[in-house]
């Protein structure tokens, strides 16, 4: 879109924060970047640049502006829509894989050389994978020295920063302070938290319907893992150094997240990992307006609008749980899993809340007993080829999959059928044009709406909706009564 400079110079002048994150605006004369957003007056159109990420505004060396934070601005829905290998890399940046793998890692995992990846990022982002991974660190390390008293020394380290010389010089050429300067300038009258729990807001585009996405997560949360209480959604996630406690507050313009982790260094991927599970970096404008053109959905999305896709932190995870929930209740469900999760999860302390235990691996699972899984034989077959799969890295389900190569992976397993594989491609892979014209509650919908009542001809009626079906399937599961389209209460 930044090439479109017609369609941003516009975006800026109305202040329209619908095109945060989608591009970014720098100023010549200032030497600032912003997001369109920002609150300032805007700048001469002979003044403006626009670059497609913050990491190309930062190499063309503008500084962030101190008014409207651009780097904490919502990421761009293009790397949630898309299956291409420049948004699967975007998403792995944003799992930290850079910081822990570097770029030959990162290359890797995509199955292309690092100078194509180079390549390509660069054309379409104006920066390469190393400076998409420096702004990111930067970020972090502004939320680390805003928020909290640790030292430096461990900012620094947490943030992925592999010198306290590259942490400096970063926020200097970042935020044109030094660490200390951006402390004190925030911390008038805001004293920082200690090295604990860590508050933060998580932006999104508006609007938001909270009800489906957290009535999902709650109505589906396997007992010790996750929970409701006192009105947020609380969630144990294993991380790349240690494990961590998510408790996530719908808010009228943010998500009110807090984060404790047993590893600083896993900040960056939390945020991002909430991020995805929360669906927040969608665009619901374009979603909704879409889905609005079918004057059966009309109604439906005039009557709550913006309603996410709820994901996962974990896809492995998910997987299995899918299973789990072949042919029973959501009750039934959550009971299968809390049994594998006392046998064979890690056990967790939480003084704040009742989460005990981390969902068993691929590996721990691989070593249950089919014996004593209560449900029928061939599901139990189901399960133990999926967990092998996983546990070999044979089937991926990762942040950066391919989600074509995915789903032809889990066809092939016993058991999977399109219910299964369309399920785990909307909620683990993340994919916006899953659909499940079999599930009983779509089934159920389609024939209050008067559509059509098969599958096949569902599918066909559903070609309208198109990339967004897996939107579409939020609006329709919300013409029932059941708890997951409910915010819970209690």
């Amino acid at each position: 879109m930044h090439e479109d400079v017609e369609r941003c110079v516009r975006a800026v002048q109305s202040k329209d924060a619908r095109f945060d994150g989608w591009f970014f605006g720098g100023v010549v004369t200032t030497g600032i970047y912003c997001r369109p957003s920002c609150p300032v007056a805007p700048p001469k159109r002979e003044n403006m640049r626009f670059y497609p990420s913050a990491a190309a505004a930062q190499q063309a060396g503008f500084r962030a502006c101190k008014r409207c934070r651009p780097d904490t601005s919502p990421g761009s829905p293009e790397w949630n829509h898309r299956a291409d290998v420049v948004a699967r890399a975007m998403r792995l940046i944003a799992d930290g894989v850079v910081d822990r793998e570097g770029v030959t890692g990162l290359a890797g995992r995509l199955g292309y050389s690092t100078r194509q990846i180079e390549r390509q990022l660069n054309a379409e982002l104006g920066a390469g994978p190393l400076a998409l991974a420096r702004a990111q660190r930067a970020q972090t390390a502004r939320l680390l020295i805003e928020t909290t008293s640790l030292p430096m020394g461990d900012v620094a380290f947490a943030a992925g920063f592999a010198s306290i010389r590259a942490f400096n010089d970063t926020v200097r050429d970042v935020f044109a302070l030094t660490p200390t300067g951006l402390r004190e300038r925030v911390a008038k009258g805001h004293p920082p938290a200690g090295s604990g729990a860590l508050s933060l807001r998580l932006p999104f585009r508006a609007p938001l319907c909270p009800d489906n996405l957290f009535g999902h997560l709650t109505a589906t949360a396997v007992p010790g893992v996750e929970e409701w209480r006192d009105g947020s959604f609380r969630r144990a996630m294993r991380l790349p150094h240690g494990h961590g406690i998510a408790t996530l507050r719908p808010q009228p313009d943010h998500v009110a997240c807090t984060l404790s982790l047993t590893d600083l260094r896993d900040l960056t991927i939390a945020i991002s990992r909430c991020r995805w599970m929360l669906d927040l970096d969608a665009d619901p404008v374009a979603v909704d307006d879409l889905l609005r053109s079918d004057p059966v959905l009309a109604p439906l999305v005039d009557k709550a609008p913006g309603r996410r896709v709820p994901r996962t932190v974990d896809a492995p995870e998910f997987a299995v749980r899918a299973v789990l929930g072949q042919q029973v209740s959501t009750a039934a469900a959550r009971t299968h899993a809390s049994r594998l999760v006392a046998a064979y999860g890690e056990p967790i302390d939480d003084p704040d809340g009742g989460l005990t235990h981390l969902f068993p691996t691929p590996s721990a699972l691989a070593e249950l007993d089919p014996e004593t899984l209560a449900f029928p034989k061939t599901r139990r077959t189901t399960l133990l080829t999926l967990v092998d799969g996983l546990a070999t890295g044979a089937i991926d389900l990762g942040v950066g999959s391919d989600w074509e190569e995915a789903r032809a992976r889990l066809s092939e397993l016993p058991g999977f059928g399109p219910w299964t594989i369309e399920t785990i491609a909307m909620r683990a892979l993340g994919d916006p044009d899953a659909f499940i014209p079999s599930d009983l509650g779509i089934r159920a919908a389609a024939k209050t709406l008067d559509l059509p009542a098969t599958p096949a001809a569902l599918t066909r009626r559903a070609a309208q909706w198109r990339p967004w079906r897996a939107y579409a399937v939020q609006y329709l599961w919300a013409t029932g009564d059941h708890p997951i389209n409910l915010l819970p209460t209690h």
